[in-house]
């Protein structure tokens, strides 16, 4: 285990975060504390707007949780820290973009993670699968969204059989956005965090608070909401600085500039 199970790197706007512990990667709960404190902190400031989730090496981007750890006291539902497991899936009001690039293994609550992310990119030997049922547990998380993401009978395979999809089939099915070769990949997700980085992030914040309170919402009730300005992001949006510039900018026929505020 390396001293340091997650590494992070800050370019200009964007936060790189890497998982680096042991040969797979796995986290235990000292780690899913660690993670949810920087994704908490890339959150809250407002120089960072973009944030890219990756595995050290080539062979695994991450298998969930680890079993050794659990074998040696980490309590399955002891304190994974303020974001949930892996610190994304739970952690309230996130409303910055956040990339995935998966290079290698991804598996169990590391698929999980990997669902916690809004564009998921892969390399081309990459693999997924939720093995859970094979040790007789649930995959809690991944039950709850794979079949919202993906074809329902594909989610129930994948869940009730532990079956692995190679990055062709996760992409035909809509599972991952792009698949790289392996070397172009954190070039190609860093190429992506940029462009959403220069985009405006207010907006960014409105279409993520609005995707995920309107999943559980009548069509009607939500965009009731929206035209309402009744989610913080969009009343804060429409009464911006940015919200001026894009209308000032598209008006003078130049590239606006997007301050978050």
């Amino acid at each position: 285990m390396t001293d340091t199970p997650i590494q992070t790197h800050k370019d200009g706007h964007v936060l790189e975060v890497t998982l680096a512990r042991g040969k797979a990667n796995a986290i235990d709960l000292a780690t899913s504390r660690i993670m949810g404190q920087i994704f908490k902190d890339f959150r809250d400031d407002p120089d960072l707007r973009v944030a890219i989730i990756t595995g050290a090496g080539e062979k695994f981007f991450c298998p969930g949780w680890d079993l050794k750890a659990a074998a040696d006291g980490d309590a399955v539902d002891g304190d994974y820290g303020v974001g949930g497991f892996g610190g994304l899936q739970e952690l309230p009001h996130l409303n910055k973009p956040v990339i995935a690039a998966i290079n290698g293994i991804c598996c169990g609550g590391g698929l999980e993670l990997a669902l916690s992310a809004d564009i998921i990119l892969a390399a081309d030997h990459a693999s997924f699968a939720l093995p859970e049922i094979r040790s007789g547990t649930v995959a809690d998380a991944a039950s709850l969204k794979l079949p919202k993401r993906i074809p329902y009978h594909i989610a129930m395979e994948m869940l009730l059989t532990g079956r692995w999809l190679d990055t062709e089939e996760a992409a035909r099915w809509g599972m991952i956005n792009h698949v790289y070769p392996a070397n172009d990949l954190m070039s190609e997700a860093r190429k992506l965090a940029h462009l959403l980085a220069s985009g405006p992030p207010l907006v960014y914040a409105a279409i993520k608070e609005v995707v995920r309170e309107a999943e559980d919402m009548k069509f009607q009730d939500a965009l009731n909401k929206i035209t309402k300005s009744q989610f913080k992001t969009v009343e804060a949006l429409y009464t911006s600085e940015d919200q001026l510039e894009g209308a000032r900018a598209f008006s003078e026929k130049r590239d606006p500039v997007w301050k978050g505020r």
